[in-house]
């Protein structure tokens, strides 16, 4: 028996109110992650920290060994974990969600295109001719989804729900353009041979897929041996996760949903453990030594003022040509001062951004890593309240006001 329309729409609304609660948990326990790693960072026993993050780890079977510090663990290893989830969340939307129908996705498609076009524009001018610097030019294009529905939450029932799934869509349109970006940009010299080992695996899983396997964990094992081999390949070991992710089955005997439920047993651990861990071991900057001067250099000033105006400026520039030109339609009662909030809210980068920042300095030049840093949290704050505020006065003062919105 298929589901009418009416009982199609309860289930997304369902799932989205499901969703903004455990991302505004989430959001809160990686604000207390990031704050208490800077506090350490700054603190007398900041040299136990910085320890502890360059504590080596090594595997080794037989030949074949995996040796780095405690850090790319965690950006390496554990983030593929999140990026995994985010393939699984990008496969379900595509099939059945807001992602499979143009007409839910043109609004949002455009912001996300002109929320990466235009600050990476402004990093990019304000750091042309450093060839260095220029390697950092897609951290301010990311959204921070966990902070950024956090923010959303903070108003309850003043938000439209149409408007949480607006920016939900936008933020998982930047996801995919992150892994893009990684995948391109952000890879090192590539060793055929173990490129090789992972196409393998990978085509492995796809004809496990087309065969009906839904075995959860024949596609982990295969995910791993992916893995290993991205990893030694010179691409990002976080694509494996991407892709092994599309692999999993949606649909099984029974009414089963392999993708649903694998992705409902991973949210938790991922939004409660894996991405404040992560928080943890990126957000460590010192202050020590720092002076305006540092809040001015090219790179901080680069990724703060690409988040801060590049990211909504860009938003509203590409919605707002949708909408003159009729393409698509503002969200169902929300007005241009939501969306405006909206747009500054997608302007709080920093897991995403302190991600990309890493990989764009961790081959190159280190001098200006620390800056990467202070721009990715001064931006993201400041997008935060500028957010904050925009919201606080455009919403409607109660839930039953949001009718009256108007476009």
């Amino acid at each position: 028996m298929t589901s009418s329309p009416i009982e199609k729409q309860s289930g997304v609304l369902d799932a989205v109110r499901e969703f903004m609660r455990l991302e505004s948990a989430a959001g809160l326990l990686l604000l207390v992650s990031a704050v208490v790693a800077m506090i350490i960072a700054n603190s007398p026993i900041s040299a136990y920290y910085d320890a502890l993050l360059d504590t080596p780890v090594a595997v080794q079977v037989g030949n074949l060994s995996i040796d780095k510090p405690l850090l790319l663990w965690v950006n390496d290893g554990l983030m593929a974990v999140f990026f995994f989830l985010v393939g699984l969340e990008i496969k379900r939307e595509v099939l059945e969600g807001e992602l499979s129908s143009v007409s839910q996705v043109v609004l949002p498609g455009l912001g996300a295109i002109g929320g990466m076009l235009v600050p990476a524009g402004l990093y990019a001018w304000l750091n042309w001719g450093d060839a260095a610097a220029m390697d950092g030019w897609a951290i301010p294009v990311a959204t921070d989804i966990a902070f950024a529905l956090g923010l959303l939450s903070v108003f309850g029932r003043r938000v439209p729900t149409s408007l949480k799934v607006f920016l939900l869509t936008l933020a998982i349109f930047d996801d995919l353009a992150a892994i893009i970006i990684i995948a391109i940009f952000y890879s090192g010299d590539l060793s055929l041979s173990a490129l090789l080992t992972g196409l393998v695996a990978l085509t492995v899983a796809v004809f496990m897929n087309r065969c009906g396997v839904t075995r959860v964990s024949a596609y982990i094992l295969l995910g791993i041996i992916l893995w290993v081999a991205v990893l030694k390949s010179g691409v990002h070991a976080t694509l494996a996760g991407v892709l092994i992710a599309f692999c999993i089955p949606i649909s099984a005997p029974n009414k089963r949903s392999p993708l649903r439920e694998l992705e409902h047993d991973l949210h938790g651990p991922v939004a409660f453990a894996i991405l404040p861990i992560f928080a943890f071991a990126n957000a460590g900057l010192s202050f020590s030594g720092m002076s305006v001067a540092d809040l001015l250099h090219p790179v901080t000033l680069g990724v703060s003022v690409g988040l801060v105006v590049g990211k909504p400026l860009g938003v509203l520039l590409f919605v707002g040509l949708g909408v003159a030109l009729k393409f698509a339609k503002l969200p169902q009662g929300a007005n241009w001062g939501s969306v405006v909030g909206v747009s500054f809210a997608c302007g709080i980068g920093f897991t995403m951004s302190l991600f990309i920042a890493g990989l764009a300095f961790e081959h190159g030049s280190t001098e200006y890593f620390s800056g990467d840093r202070l721009g990715v949290l001064v931006g993201s704050i400041v997008s935060a309240l500028a957010a904050y505020g925009i919201l606080q006065f455009s919403l409607p003062k109660s839930a039953s006001e949001e009718g009256q919105s108007t476009n």
